[in-house]
Protein backbone atom coordinates (compact mmCIF):
# COMPACT_ATOMS: atom_id res chain seq x y z
CA UNK A 1 0.00 0.00 0.00
CA UNK A 2 1.54 3.62 -1.14
CA UNK A 3 2.18 5.36 2.20
CA UNK A 4 -0.33 8.29 3.46
CA UNK A 5 -0.33 11.60 2.29
CA UNK A 6 0.63 14.10 4.69
CA UNK A 7 -2.60 16.64 4.38
CA UNK A 8 -0.85 20.19 4.56
CA UNK A 9 -4.42 22.19 6.09
CA UNK A 10 -2.49 25.37 7.25
CA UNK A 11 -5.08 26.73 4.03
CA UNK A 12 -7.89 25.95 5.72
CA UNK A 13 -6.13 27.38 9.22
CA UNK A 14 -6.09 23.49 10.58
CA UNK A 15 -2.80 22.99 12.45
CA UNK A 16 -1.28 19.87 12.66
CA UNK A 17 -2.60 18.88 15.93
CA UNK A 18 -5.98 19.23 14.83
CA UNK A 19 -5.21 17.66 11.57
CA UNK A 20 -4.12 14.60 13.78
CA UNK A 21 -6.93 15.14 16.38
CA UNK A 22 -9.93 15.30 13.83
CA UNK A 23 -8.01 12.15 11.81
CA UNK A 24 -7.98 9.95 14.89
CA UNK A 25 -11.20 11.08 15.62
CA UNK A 26 -12.44 9.46 12.00
CA UNK A 27 -9.98 6.61 12.45
CA UNK A 28 -12.42 5.64 15.54
CA UNK A 29 -15.31 5.45 12.88
CA UNK A 30 -15.43 1.40 12.96
CA UNK A 31 -14.82 1.24 16.57
CA UNK A 32 -17.82 3.34 17.64
CA UNK A 33 -20.02 1.40 14.63
CA UNK A 34 -19.70 -1.52 16.31
CA UNK A 35 -20.11 -0.35 19.95
CA UNK A 36 -22.80 1.09 18.59
CA UNK A 37 -24.55 -2.15 17.25
CA UNK A 38 -23.46 -3.84 20.96
CA UNK A 39 -25.28 -1.12 22.79
CA UNK A 40 -28.37 -2.01 20.46
CA UNK A 41 -28.51 -4.82 21.07
CA UNK A 42 -28.58 -4.54 24.61
CA UNK A 43 -32.00 -3.80 24.23
CA UNK A 44 -32.59 -7.62 23.92
CA UNK A 45 -34.30 -10.07 26.43
CA UNK A 46 -31.29 -11.40 28.83
CA UNK A 47 -31.55 -13.84 31.57
CA UNK A 48 -30.23 -12.94 34.88
CA UNK A 49 -30.65 -15.54 36.55
CA UNK A 50 -33.29 -13.33 38.63
CA UNK A 51 -37.03 -13.35 38.61
CA UNK A 52 -38.39 -10.19 37.48
CA UNK A 53 -41.37 -8.21 37.93
CA UNK A 54 -41.43 -6.59 34.54
CA UNK A 55 -40.38 -3.11 36.03
CA UNK A 56 -37.07 -1.90 34.42
CA UNK A 57 -34.02 -3.62 36.59
CA UNK A 58 -31.52 -0.81 35.94
CA UNK A 59 -33.17 2.61 35.03
CA UNK A 60 -29.74 4.53 35.51
CA UNK A 61 -27.89 1.84 33.34
CA UNK A 62 -30.14 2.09 30.63
CA UNK A 63 -30.37 6.23 30.96
CA UNK A 64 -26.42 6.11 30.55
CA UNK A 65 -26.72 3.56 27.48
CA UNK A 66 -29.17 5.52 26.19
CA UNK A 67 -26.80 8.84 26.43
CA UNK A 68 -23.68 6.64 25.16
CA UNK A 69 -25.56 5.05 22.29
CA UNK A 70 -26.53 9.05 20.94
CA UNK A 71 -22.58 10.39 21.90
CA UNK A 72 -21.59 7.49 19.01
CA UNK A 73 -24.41 8.10 16.77
CA UNK A 74 -24.17 11.81 16.67
CA UNK A 75 -20.08 11.19 15.68
CA UNK A 76 -21.17 8.31 13.25
CA UNK A 77 -23.21 10.65 11.40
CA UNK A 78 -21.09 13.50 11.88
CA UNK A 79 -18.40 11.66 9.81
CA UNK A 80 -20.73 10.56 7.48
CA UNK A 81 -22.26 13.67 6.53
CA UNK A 82 -19.39 15.56 6.11
CA UNK A 83 -18.42 12.61 3.81
CA UNK A 84 -21.54 13.30 1.83
CA UNK A 85 -21.42 17.26 1.77
CA UNK A 86 -17.94 16.75 0.18
CA UNK A 87 -18.27 14.25 -2.05
CA UNK A 88 -22.23 13.59 -2.62
CA UNK A 89 -21.51 10.75 -5.40
CA UNK A 90 -18.78 9.42 -3.91
CA UNK A 91 -19.13 9.19 -0.22
CA UNK A 92 -18.64 6.04 0.85
CA UNK A 93 -15.07 5.73 -0.66
CA UNK A 94 -13.80 8.75 1.23
CA UNK A 95 -15.44 7.45 3.99
CA UNK A 96 -13.29 4.18 3.78
CA UNK A 97 -10.43 6.30 3.32
CA UNK A 98 -11.07 8.55 6.20
CA UNK A 99 -11.81 6.12 8.69
CA UNK A 100 -9.60 3.32 7.15
CA UNK A 101 -6.63 4.68 5.62
CA UNK A 102 -7.76 2.95 2.32
CA UNK A 103 -5.70 4.90 -0.43
CA UNK A 104 -7.22 6.52 -3.98
CA UNK A 105 -5.26 3.55 -5.92
CA UNK A 106 -7.85 1.13 -3.96
CA UNK A 107 -10.79 3.15 -4.20
CA UNK A 108 -13.60 2.94 -7.42
CA UNK A 109 -13.67 6.52 -8.08
CA UNK A 110 -14.51 8.84 -10.72
CA UNK A 111 -11.89 11.57 -9.40
CA UNK A 112 -8.99 11.87 -10.00
CA UNK A 113 -6.11 11.79 -7.52
CA UNK A 114 -5.64 15.18 -7.25
CA UNK A 115 -9.74 16.15 -7.03
CA UNK A 116 -10.23 13.25 -4.36
CA UNK A 117 -7.44 14.34 -1.78
CA UNK A 118 -8.52 17.78 -2.93
CA UNK A 119 -12.13 16.59 -1.73
CA UNK A 120 -10.67 14.99 0.92
CA UNK A 121 -9.00 18.37 2.56
CA UNK A 122 -11.90 20.04 2.44
CA UNK A 123 -13.91 17.04 4.33
CA UNK A 124 -11.57 17.74 7.03
CA UNK A 125 -12.26 21.46 6.62
CA UNK A 126 -15.76 21.16 6.89
CA UNK A 127 -15.26 18.27 9.97
CA UNK A 128 -13.66 21.11 12.25
CA UNK A 129 -16.22 23.99 11.01
CA UNK A 130 -18.94 21.30 12.35
CA UNK A 131 -17.07 19.76 15.45
CA UNK A 132 -16.26 23.60 16.50
CA UNK A 133 -19.67 24.50 16.75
Amino acid sequence: MPAEWKLKLSEYGISQYRYDELKSFCRQYDEKVEKLRALRGLGAASNAGMPSGGAPGDPTGAKAVKVISSALADDVKLIEDCCKQVMPQSWRALLQNVTRKTPWEYLNVPDGKRQFYEARRKFFFVLDQKKRN
